[in-house]
């Protein structure tokens, strides 16, 4: 459970979904820390790759958010990328240096499951 003076970083988290750069880099600024997660272990990173928010990803990835951390389900951002098809998240998370085998399942893995050519020449 979070106290009070937790709340203006769990605001981070909706900040993180919406895609809203701006506001989450000035909680950045403020302290916050760049792989901030939640109870279920949902990086900041992870939220914005799911809901497709490239800028953000790669604003994250700049404050020093670690592109392959995985959540408490050992699910990556990657993984969470490739399964929701944000092709250009999924640009961003690879040039950061993500490992398409990073999890369970992995990007690579999520993308076979799909019959998606994500990692294939």
């Amino acid at each position: 459970m979070s106290s009070d003076a937790d709340a203006p970083f769990d605001a981070a988290f909706d900040l993180a979904r919406a895609g809203d750069t701006d506001r989450l880099a000035a909680l950045l600024a403020a302290g916050l820390p760049a792989d901030h997660a939640n109870e279920s272990g949902d990086s900041l990173l992870m939220l914005a790759a799911y809901h497709g928010r490239a800028d953000t990803v790669r604003a994250l990835i700049a404050a020093g958010a670690d592109p392959d951390r995985c959540n408490d389900r050992q699910q990556s951002p990657l993984a969470g990328a490739v399964f929701k098809h944000y092709e250009d998240v999924i640009a961003v998370l690879l040039a950061a240096g993500a490992d398409p085998d990073a999890g369970t399942p992995s990007a690579r893995q999520t993308a076979a499951m799909l019959d998606r050519d994500t990692f294939n020449p």
